[in-house]
């Protein structure tokens, strides 16, 4: 009696405990796979054959044998210091890199539940675990969440009952997507978003093992965020000419910076706006720029050694990791938290910044963070009481630089993600160190070696090997716009940075968050990239920008291609062409025939066509167009060829002896 007495206290107890920790405490739950639910787990942490880099010193690897040469000297104990740039690489630091991808939000979940209202539209929290239970342990790569009321989104109509495709994908076993973690503060609950939501994949052909880097082509992100209900602070990254256009009522004013009455713009009607831009994206792509135009792109993937520079415009070309730090960063700091570009919204889109930030928050889903303009207050002094990090810009955690609120090309945002307890830039510099370990999977493919090597010889006759060279296939540059001839939306969308560019200082690697008063501050160099390259990545200068020469390691993983996704073909090359015969008709792209696309003529010209058949395709900027190199018959090559090459190039991992 007395056993099963203490038992119930002790549980009563637990019980109390955990109930109490939900409602008044704060924590995060994520999801990272065990090595054995990865298909590439035999690559894990193993160089593959790369050089096993030690150190990194603003993007130059130093190889252990180096590391050990250096540390015998002065001089090189001195270049191998954290306080002098440099970052050193070991398991440790590649867990904390792993642990990032996959859990990290930087506090994003405060921007998506509170104020952008992921689940505070038709879509609870409840019904994608009810989804997710369903599966009773099974993986997907797609999860289908039932929508419960009929519902107008968008313009477009979904009935109840409705089954939403959503792209998010759930391993074996799992009880959340990946890169998805749930965050409990005080009761409420929250999600946020880690790099492995689109950088990481469920492959099911191969047991519903996880693919690490390989690009999540078919999530929903637009869809996803279009069913929240504050999309309208998401306007940056739509088609928002100007804010005046939406205004209605001229009593719902803010105070400006000049001290002037300004109308903000009408709920609803904005509202409307921007979730009709998000539902034209297609599955696999995301707008990660904040010019105020449609200009997705697909998804990346994260397969990310020797590709540099990174980002499709090139503009990761400096810092640590030789840039990817920077693209690492921009998506955390940039991506996911509009409200902390509000101290430059005058010079980037011609907007007050207490306009900015009324917009943003005059109808956030959570009332903390709702700002009410008819209150005697300013935008920003109301944002300033409810800020849950208040020496952040924004309600992330990100840290600013020395030039803040300026920008410059260690971080286009003038801020890095970092974590309280962690090391300025930290987390970032991980993540790119665990990134370049990643191998694709070999593909699912069974070819002969005949048609390989056949492959190969075609892609030298061709010419493919002055841009596609190396282990990565890639000459490491960036094409200029004129020259590419893709479609130009996205190549120009971070000019507007010049108004506000300085000097690339970075507090050094060894700054602890919060940063002390007198941190040690440094100048990342920048002699590496020539001055083309370096407009280029930014359209700076006269420049129209361009884009980079995308690696060809695991290019079979993530059809369809080009920047802006646009050459795409189904299992059917006759019928399924384009966006509109693939994902808009319930089909995934077949990396074969897409791939053949990018190097025929004619089956590019019908692709071409069907895209601009789509007047969303027209609105988002998706054409499929450019990158006219061709391999095909009237460039004096067979349709034999055309089926080596395109096999060859599929066939590529990045673990290829360089050229």
């Amino acid at each position: 009696m007395n056993v099963i007495k203490w038992t119930g206290v002790v549980l009563g107890f637990v019980i109390i405990a955990g109930l109490g920790f939900f409602y008044f405490g704060h924590f995060t739950i994520g999801y990272t796979p065990s090595f054995e639910k990865i298909i590439n787990d035999d690559h894990i942490y193993s160089d593959d054959g790369r050089p096993e880099e030690a150190y990194d010193v603003f993007g130059e690897a130093v190889s252990k044998e180096e590391a050990e040469a250096l540390l015998q000297t002065e001089e090189g104990r001195e270049y191998l210091a954290a306080e002098n740039g440099a970052v050193r690489v070991d398991d440790e630091f590649l867990e904390l890199g792993r642990e990032t991808f996959y859990e990290e939000t930087f506090g994003n979940e405060v921007f998506l539940t509170d104020v952008l209202g992921i689940l505070d539209g038709p879509l609870s929290l409840f019904d994608f675990m009810k989804a997710i239970a369903k599966l009773g342990g099974s993986a997907t790569d797609n999860l289908q969440v039932e929508i419960p009321e009929t519902v107008t989104i968008g313009g477009e109509t979904f009935e109840e009952g409705t089954m939403l495709d959503t792209g998010l994908d759930v391993p074996e076993g799992a009880m959340m997507p990946l890169g998805m973690p749930v965050t409990v503060d005080r009761g409420e609950m929250k999600v946020g978003i880690s790099c492995a939501l689109c950088h990481a994949s469920v492959d099911m052909d191969n047991g519903g093992k996880v693919v690490e880097g390989g690009t999540n082509t078919n999530l929903n992100t637009g869809a996803l965020m279009a069913f929240g209900s504050n999309t309208a602070s998401y306007f940056t990254h739509a088609d928002v000419e100007d804010l005046k256009d939406f205004v209605a009522e001229t009593n719902r004013t803010v105070e400006t910076t000049e001290g002037e009455e300004e109308a903000l713009p009408d709920v609803k009607a904005l509202e409307d706006a921007v979730d009709e831009t998000l539902m034209k994206w297609p599955p696999g792509f995301f707008d990660a720029t904040i010019d105020m135009e449609a200009n997705p792109t697909q998804m990346a993937d994260s397969f990310t050694f020797e590709d540099h520079p990174y980002s499709w415009s090139g503009m990761g070309t400096s810092g640590p990791f030789r840039g990817l730090s920077t693209l690492n960063n921009n998506v955390q700091a940039q991506g996911s938290d509009a409200l902390a570009q509000a101290q430059i919204s005058d010079e980037l889109f011609d907007i007050d910044p207490e306009v900015y930030l009324g917009t943003l928050l005059q109808n956030a889903a959570n009332e903390r963070y709702r700002y009410n303009p008819f209150a005697d207050e300013k935008p920003s002094d109301f944002f300033q009481e409810v800020q849950p990090f208040p020496d952040s810009p924004g309600v992330n955690e990100v840290v600013k630089l020395p030039t803040y609120p300026n920008v410059s090309r260690i971080s286009p945002q003038g801020y890095l993600a970092s974590s309280e307890g962690h090391n300025v830039n930290e987390q970032n510099n991980a993540m790119s160190a665990f990134q370049n370990t990643l191998v694709p999977p070999e593909p699912n493919r069974t070819v002969d070696e005949t048609t390989l090597a056949r492959g190969e010889e075609v892609f030298n006759e061709a010419g493919c090997l002055s841009c596609h060279a190396g282990r990565a296939k890639t000459n490491n540059r960036i094409i200029p716009l004129d020259e590419i001839g893709t479609q130009p939306s996205r190549a120009d969308s971070l000019e507007d940075t010049e108004k506000v560019w300085d000097e690339p200082l970075i507090f050094s690697p060894d700054t602890p968050v919060p940063v002390p008063e007198r941190a040690k501050i440094l100048k990342a160099p920048t002699d590496h990239v020539d001055e083309e390259q370096k407009n280029l990545g930014f359209a700076h200068g006269d420049s129209d920008g361009g884009y980079k020469v995308k690696g060809l390691a695991g290019v079979s993983r993530h059809a369809p291609y080009l920047h802006d996704g646009g050459v795409a073909v189904g299992e059917n090359k006759e019928d399924d062409l384009g966006i509109p015969g693939t994902f808009l008709s319930d089909r995934r792209p077949d990396p074969f025939n897409s791939m053949l696309a990018v190097i025929d003529r004619d089956l590019r010209e019908r692709v071409i066509e069907a895209n601009q058949s789509s007047q969303d395709l027209r609105d988002v900027n998706i054409e499929g167009i450019g990158h006219e190199f061709w391999v095909d018959e009237q460039s004096g090559f067979s349709s034999e060829d055309q089926e080596a090459i395109v096999e060859y190039i599929l066939s590529l991992t990045g673990g290829e002896e360089e050229d």
